[in-house]
């Protein structure tokens, strides 16, 4: 009897160990619930990854093969400034989307990947002179063309505060 007790209280421990276990599992965590997004022209939602640090800003999309289709890097400048950026050891095309008060100023659409080793024979973009921007919005080559996006195109970004946990809207 005491075998088959000892047995029955070491088989529920174990399942109360897997159901907690798999109950916290499967809710998200408070802070990371909430995916920082960008929606653009009041329709089109992408779902975002920040680089707001100079080493997040340095590394970008570098090394992706692949980014699913709704998805994209939004970086972070602040103070707003001119800025450029290049494709060195990025092997994605990407539409890059250069916004400042809100709004879309320019569109670098489907930048191919630079192949170079040397990273001084990359080109920038956007070309010319740079722009003041408070944001630089990185999607998949030809996301803005399939989704109807153009320059002048109104974003809003909702970034959950890194702090308290708190969304963030911005223009």
């Amino acid at each position: 009897m005491k075998l088959i007790l000892r047995g029955s209280c070491i088989c529920l421990a174990f399942l109360f160990l897997l159901f907690a276990g798999g109950v916290s599992f499967m809710m998200p965590a408070k802070a990371s619930a909430r995916m920082p997004i960008a929606r653009i022209a009041g329709k089109n939602l992408v779902h975002l990854e920040v680089a707001a640090t100079e080493s997040e800003i340095e590394r970008g999309l570098m090394y992706r093969t692949f980014m699913p289709e709704d998805n994209g890097m939004v970086f972070l400048f602040s103070p707003p400034r001119p800025v450029k950026f290049w494709m060195y050891h990025t092997l994605i095309s990407l539409d890059m989307c250069f916004i400042h008060n809100g709004k879309i100023v320019k569109i670098c659409e489907e930048v191919p990947p630079c192949r170079s080793e040397n990273p001084m024979e990359c080109p920038t973009y956007p070309k010319g002179p740079g722009f003041v921007v408070s944001y630089v919005l990185e999607l998949n080559g030809g996301y803005a063309k399939r989704h109807g996006i153009k320059e002048g195109d109104e974003v809003v970004f909702e970034l959950p505060d890194k702090t308290e946990g708190d969304s963030t809207k911005s223009k």
